[in-house]
């Protein structure tokens, strides 16, 4: 396989902030559970948003790389950000060991 047969199997996936249903309370994104580059599987924990006293964990939405983390530690998101950015593998994990 080419270099271009290769990229044409890597798809973005946006990891948005839900709606969650607490309007009027901040939300912050505290920590990046996962760092840029690393591997994931889809329903991984990437990354913890704190809203009042609740703590909210998003999981990766794809199985693939964790290729961008839009937003730093401690600044305030609100519904609808995009956070983060993965490229989609086309194989599954076990195929890739």
């Amino acid at each position: 396989m080419d270099a271009n047969q290769n990229r044409a199997a890597v798809v973005r996936q946006p990891l948005v902030v839900p709606q969650l249903g607490i309007g009027g309370v901040p939300l912050t994104l505290s920590l990046w559970l996962v760092p840029q580059g690393a591997a994931v599987i889809e329903g991984d924990r990437v990354v913890e948003l704190v809203a009042g006293g609740a703590i909210i964990d998003l999981e990766s939405p794809v199985s693939g790389r964790l290729v961008s983390q839009c937003v730093d530690e401690d600044a305030t998101v609100t519904a609808g950000t995009v956070i983060a950015e993965f490229e989609a593998d086309s194989e599954t994990p076990s195929e890739q060991l």
